[in-house]
């Protein structure tokens, strides 16, 4: 059952006791007890009442009993559901939104670097650690080189003409090997100079379209008098199957051609798995910057994430911007702050790019 089902299950006590609960968690992180809340509620509800209703909500998934304490507080459902139906988000507040404004006064600096101040400011006013997803830059490449981090985990280092460098990580084709990622790395390398990497992968797909070409006229001989013949229509796994008559033939010509060929076909691969690099080089994750103390916060199963995408001209979205914390933020506050850090990075991409 979802948290918006369970939601709509609650009668207006159980909703309010509930949201008081976690209300009084988030801000104390301590258990909350009926006792307490009999003396906040605003209807005169006794302890007991109240304590039989938070059996209720705990029979439902939506609070715990930590040990031997009488008091209550939110499971990770409870949270969620009080997350998206009972949030009352508030206004951002005026001091915060000063200081996220103050890391974009000077609109000189480098994208990256205004970024990793957004990033800090964001960590200081919050206390939490920060996320910043950077957009990927597109300008012309210095080098590129392939790392090999497992069997189904790849890293593409990029170095730009500008300074900048980037590492994104991919899942390799299947069968790919360091010593393969590296030949392809050599090849690209030989290519890249002022290329973009959009660029680069046209070079390679007009490379294939090439070869495919030469192989086809090459091949069209001894498909017509009957020595071989394609096993598929499909360029990308078309193979040519030479009849056993061929083998036969004593003559050097053939023997050449079929040479040629079969060079071809190893040139036509290597340029197919480059290719097949550069087009997950270019769809892979961003590099993440974490500021603060992200490493503690992910060893914990008990933290949250609050994230906000944010978009270019075109209202495209090119990255994101979030907070990392202890499941018990203050998510009214940090809601706001982190959809305004978002709005203010998707400003600043704009008018970079407008320039």
């Amino acid at each position: 059952m979802d948290a918006n089902t369970l939601l709509s299950q609650l009668n207006d006590r159980s909703r309010e006791v509930f949201r008081r609960v976690v209300e009084g968690y988030l801000d104390s992180g301590e258990p909350v007890g009926s006792r307490t809340l009999s003396r906040t509620l605003t209807e005169g509800i006794s302890a007991a009442t109240i304590r039989n209703v938070m059996q209720d909500l705990e029979y439902l998934g939506l609070l715990d009993s930590p040990h031997v304490s009488a008091g209550r507080i939110p499971t990770q459902l409870g949270l969620r559901l009080f997350v998206d139906g009972l949030l009352e988000v508030r206004d951002l507040d005026q001091e915060d939104r000063a200081a996220l404004d103050a890391t974009l006064g000077d609109q000189r600096r480098d994208v990256g670097d205004l970024l990793d101040q957004v990033g800090s400011a964001l960590s200081g006013v919050t206390h939490g650690a920060s996320l910043v997803l950077t957009p990927k830059h597109e300008a012309p490449l210095k080098h590129i080189e392939f790392v090999s981090l497992g069997h189904d985990r790849a890293l593409v280092v990029i170095v730009f003409a500008d300074g900048h460098v980037e590492n994104r990580l991919f899942t390799p084709p299947p069968g790919q090997t360091p010593s393969s990622m590296r030949e392809a790395a050599n090849f690209l390398n030989a290519q890249v100079e002022g290329r973009t990497l959009s660029e680069l992968r046209q070079v390679m797909v007009r490379e294939i379209a090439q070869r495919r070409q030469e192989l086809d006229t090459l091949a069209a001989d001894l498909v017509e008098s009957g020595l071989a013949l394609w096993s598929s229509e499909d360029d990308s796994s078309a193979r040519l199957i030479v009849r056993g008559r061929a083998n036969l033939l004593e003559h050097e010509a053939v023997d050449e051609e079929l040479d040629r060929i079969r060079s071809l076909f190893d040139d036509l691969e290597r340029k197919r798995d480059i290719a097949e690099f550069l087009q997950l080089a270019e769809e892979g994750d961003g590099v993440r910057i974490f500021i603060g103390s992200e490493n503690k916060l992910f060893s914990l199963s008990g933290s949250s994430l609050v994230v906000s995408p944010y978009m270019n001209a075109d209202r495209k979205i090119v990255g994101a911007v979030g907070v990392i914390g202890p499941t018990r933020l203050n998510y009214g506050r940090i809601v706001p702050i982190v959809d305004y850090t978002a709005q203010l990075v998707g400003r600043l991409i704009t008018d970079r790019s407008q320039r």
